[in-house]
């Protein structure tokens, strides 16, 4: 079946166009409500939790999705304003059937989206969403015993303690001085109680949202607020989320920015050498080179999956590996929590700085990070140019002048008439040379 709202990470776009309205939303809280009533059918009242970040649209698309979901004969649980791996937890611990987010993660506040979590806390399979997807063309009927909404008021300080308890007995951050950059996001309210109640000594910003400022000009996308103030209050290090509280990004005490692939790769050595092993890691078509490098040379297994969380996942389990993550800062530890988690990831990599005895600017120089040059190459048409005998020439050329110090990767845009050409190597006038060769193939052979 054909996928029309969904996508690879939910339903998303700007607030008030296509999907993204209060009406369209009324209608998709009835159809979740109708399929998943249907999957407890004799196993008592169904219920379903709803969580959001700090968008100011939140509040419209809450009330539409818990008035459908009542409707459908749904108890919803009310959570407010979490983190989306908060919700994955919550509808665990809960035993909710399925926990909804309302996020556009990293995104303006102009943006909004939907996603799901199933009674596990993984993302709802594909066919659920197609059978909610065909569910929300049913006439909306009111249930004969309709549901109840409750506020959870207790929701912050479960997932809080979570949190803390991913960490081992006793594990303390005292004499730690970190700066936090919330993003005026979901994790405003969350993460600074977490680390000071483990002992460490926090300065927070973007922690007060005001419902248009989330990932606004802060947060893991845009550091550059956070290295100033790593740099001029000298703190040991920053941390920086994204607004929904599902990446991650360090920076070391000289502001430097530590990427997820550093973060990862720090993540996997520890494991190696302090928790008995590391039996491998995922990576996606984007992590540098470099890690793929420092990993190998560790005899730590590497695989690269399509980037996008969903992929990253399904190839952990196919391995059977508990580590895996994207260099945006989206880290997945499926030991010790179901999905992507900016504070869990967080609290993993204070552990490798704690047991390493060094600090993060030298734990981070473990692992030489490759110079990459990407070009974004518009074409009239795009079928077939990856395939064109010219464009593999080209990029057998360049993968022979790189010899194994470095890689291509072409690369089609998921939403634009665009290939992405990436060259990654040691040398970075070699790598900007060979993308500029390839580019220009390219544009040859996808504008005739």
């Amino acid at each position: 079946m054909t996928r029309k709202y969904f996508g690879t990470d939910g339903i998303r776009g700007q607030v008030g166009e296509g999907a993204i309205t209060p009406d369209f939303m009324l209608r998709l809280g009835y159809a979740a409500g109708k399929v998943l009533g249907a999957k407890r059918q004799g196993k008592g009242r169904s219920r379903i939790l709803i969580g959001k970040d700090t968008r100011v649209s939140g509040y419209m698309f809450e009330a539409a999705l818990e008035a459908g979901l009542i409707n459908a004969g749904v108890d919803v649980g009310l959570l407010g304003p979490m983190p989306t791996p908060a919700i994955a937890y919550l509808t665990r611990t809960f035993h909710a059937q399925a926990g909804i987010v309302i996020s556009a993660s990293h995104n303006p506040y102009q943006d909004n989206g939907i996603k799901f979590f199933s009674s596990d806390g993984s993302k709802l399979p594909d066919e659920v969403e197609a059978e909610i997807e065909a569910a929300l063309d049913l006439p909306m009927e009111t249930a004969g015993d309709l549901g109840k909404a409750w506020r959870i008021d207790d929701a912050a300080g479960r997932y809080i303690e979570f949190c803390k308890a991913s960490t081992p007995w006793r594990y303390s951050l005292q004499g730690l001085n970190i700066v936090l950059d919330c993003a005026n996001g979901a994790t405003y309210h969350i993460a600074p109680k977490v680390f000071r109640e483990l002992g460490a000594e926090v300065h927070a910003i973007g922690v007060a949202p005001d419902g248009l400022n989330i990932n606004l000009n802060c947060g893991s996308t845009k550091p550059q607020q956070l290295q100033n103030v790593v740099v001029e209050r000298g703190a040991d290090l920053g941390i920086a989320f994204d607004g929904d509280g599902d990446r991650v990004m360090f920076v070391d005490r000289h502001g430097n920015l530590v990427d997820g692939d550093q973060l990862l790769f720090l993540i996997a050595i520890h494991r190696q050498q302090f928790l008995g092993g590391c039996n491998g890691v995922v990576g996606t078509l984007m992590s540098n080179y470099g890690f793929e490098l420092a990993l190998k040379e560790r005899k730590i297994p590497f695989s690269r999956a399509k980037v996008g969380d969903r992929y990253v996942l399904e190839m952990m389990y196919k391995n059977g590996w508990t580590l895996g993550g994207e260099s945006s800062g989206h880290i997945v530890c499926t030991d010790v929590t179901t999905t992507g988690d900016g504070i869990i990831s967080a609290l993993q990599v204070l552990r490798a700085v704690s047991d390493f005895g060094e600090p993060l600017d030298h734990l981070s120089q473990k692992m030489q990070m490759l110079p990459q040059h990407m070009i974004n190459v518009r074409l009239a048409r795009r079928d077939g140019v990856l395939e064109h005998s010219d464009v593999q020439t080209a990029v057998a050329q360049a993968e022979s002048t790189l010899a194994n110090d470095g890689r291509v990767l072409l690369r089609p845009s998921g939403t634009e008439p665009l290939i992405r050409v990436m060259v990654e190597g040691k040398d970075p006038v070699l790598v900007e040379r060979l993308a500029g060769e390839i580019a220009s193939v390219v544009e040859r052979v996808g504008n005739v």
